[in-house]
Formats: structure tokens, sequence, C-alpha cells
């Protein structure tokens, strides 16, 4: 049995101009005595940039910057910045947003040596149109339909002056390189699929189009229960532990009042992390306060960030899309809990 608190709020909206509408998604790194978060902010018009606030432990906020620590500057990323997650690998913070033009929105990456000065690397995922991933992805035979029921290009944003492409989003890369490759996660709706590359400039047209070709090798995690039966995404960056990697994600369900967000978990194995060794039947947790079910999106537990400090796990999730909240609970509890929970398909 997993005894989840919820700690409340953390952080909410303030007056100043760059998240006056909501605070939301946070992803958190500690060094030292520090704990830094990166969060999403949101203006009045739904525009987003990255905030920044500096915690002395991990449910007390010491200090928050009044402007933006990252925000729009190339038109990949005219219309925000959203849903920041970081880890560091051998010495270099890697930062991976969502870039929202208005249209499409991608996964992008901003690298640092200190967190605070940040280069923008740029949009690291496909930019491709609808017809071109369905010709590729179902080269070998049919896919999962909710890939055309997501992404067609009905469903998409039309604009004139902006090409719709599919959305690549929830990009979370493993906080360190797995038998020397950088491994990360996105998704492409409605699983979570996983890239593997000696060097990120290996991520070129042609690299996602064999990709694509390929797809199904790719899928890390795909729907399985009830509360994830619409879609899944990544969330917290992963954890290691001896047992495996921790991955705490997000399982979207349809009600009647809409799409509900829950926190769910999985062990992945270290070695190859396209093996599940377990996944919790159950959410974690999903929303239930009122300032949970309630702001900018209803009913949203949307996990970012997370850390552990001796057996306490601290998940770092936006509520409501309005908000920034941490719930607690015992690794030990959730390690027993695996155990009585093993996958037996996975996608290796």
């Amino acid at each position: 049995m997993i005894h989840v608190k919820k700690e409340g709020i953390l952080l909410e909206k303030t007056q100043l101009g760059f998240e006056n509408q909501g605070v939301m998604n946070p992803t958190v790194i500690q060094e030292g005595d520090i704990i830094h978060l990166f969060y999403r902010a949101v203006k009045v018009g739904n525009i987003s940039s990255i905030g920044y606030a500096c915690l002395s432990s991990p449910l007390c906020v010491e200090s928050r910057m009044e402007v933006p620590l990252l925000y729009s500057q190339f038109d990949y990323e005219s219309q925000g910045l959203e849903d920041p997650r970081i880890c560091r690998i051998e010495g270099i913070y890697y930062l991976s947003y969502t870039a929202y033009n208005g249209v499409s929105a991608l996964g992008a990456l901003a690298t640092s040596l200190d967190l605070i000065h940040f280069n923008k690397f740029g949009i690291i995922v496909p930019q491709m149109t609808f017809e071109n991933f369905q010709q590729l992805a179902e080269a070998q035979g049919k896919i999962n339909e909710k890939y055309l029921r997501y992404n067609n290009p009905f469903t998409l944003a039309n604009n004139a002056d902006k090409k719709a492409i599919i959305w690549d989003k929830n990009v979370v890369f493993f906080p360190r390189k797995i038998k020397g490759k950088f491994h990360f996660i996105h998704r492409v709706r409605p699983d979570i699929q996983l890239v593997i590359v000696d060097e990120l400039n290996e991520l070129t047209v042609e690299f996602w189009q064999h990709y694509f070709l390929h797809l199904t090798d790719w899928i890390l995690m795909t729907s399985k229960f009830p509360h994830e039966v619409s879609y899944i995404g990544g969330g917290c960056p992963p954890i290691e532990i001896a047992e495996g990697w921790l991955f705490i994600y997000h399982g979207v369900f349809d009600s009647v009042e809409g799409y509900v967000y829950t926190v769910c978990a999985a062990l992945l194995d270290l070695d190859n992390p396209l093996i599940e060794l377990a996944r919790l039947p159950l959410p974690l947790f999903y929303p239930e306060e009122t300032w949970e079910k309630k702001g900018n999106v209803n009913n949203v537990c949307f996990p970012t960030g997370a850390l552990v400090k001796d057996d306490t796990l601290y998940i770092y999730y936006g509520a409501a899309d309005e908000r920034i909240a941490c719930a607690t609970l015992s690794l030990s509890e959730l390690m027993n809990e695996f155990k009585i929970n093993p996958s037996y398909v996975t996608t290796a």
C-alpha cells in the first residue's frame, strides 16, 4: 500500500506580467544544498516563458525571479516555451522544453554550464507533416489508429502562414548516458517513444525518416490501464535507483468532464529502458483537491519534476494548469508495490 501525501500548493501565479495567468509544470535539480526549480510561467494571452525559483529544502521556496529566465527569441517558440525538464549529463545541464509557435508544439533543447546562462540548441524532434509521418510509420503495416486520430491534419491548427506538422512533446532526457549513448523520451501521441543516439547532431531529417520506418521498435510504453486509456506521456526525468529507472509519467483518460490527467509510475531496466520491469495498475494520484480540479484546464495533475531525499520521493506537478504543487510518498513502499505488479509484456 502506497500512502501519498499531497503537500499542497508550492507556487501560484503573481501580478507580474510574465506569469499573471498561471504557473505550472516545474522541473527540479539539486546542487549541494540548493534545489533549483524551473517552471512554465504563463501570461494573459497564453504565452509561456520559463521562470525560476530557488528552494532551500524540498518544500520551502527561498527566492523567485521577477523576470523569466528563458523566453521567446526565435520563430519556432514565438508563442511560448513550455514544460521544462532538466538533468545533468557529464557536467552539462540539458533543459528540454516544448517550443510553441501558435501552430506546432515541438521538443526543443537548451544547455548550460552554470544554470544561469543557457544556449538554445533548437528543435530536436522531427519536423514533418502528418502525411510524411503516416507514409513512413505504416510502411510495415497498420499502426495504432490513435496515432492517426490524434495527429491527422484535421485536428491540427490551421494557419495559412505556418505549416502544421505533427506535434512531438514531452522530451525528457535520462540523466546519464547508457552504454555511452544519449537516451531521451519523446511523445507522438498516444504512446511514449525512446531515442538513442551517440551525439545530438545525429538528429537529422534522414535519422527521423529511418526512425519512423521502424516506429514500433522505439515505443517505450503504450497505454495499458483504464486511467491511461486515452494516451500517456513523459513526466519527470527518470531517477536511477538500484532496481532500475524509476519513471514517473502521466496517464490520461476521457470522462464526462473531459480529459483527466493522472500521475503514474513504472520501473524500467537500467541497461535497456525499452524493457519495462513493472508498472502500477493504478495511478499514484489524480485530481481530487479543488485546486487540481479547477483552473485554466480542469482535472490536471501533470508531473514534471522529482527528487529523492532519504526514503521520500517528492513529485512536483502542475495542478489544473494554474499552480505548482508537490506530493510525497515512501520510495520503499513504491518499490514493494512494483514487486507485486511486474510487467510480463515488454517492448524489448
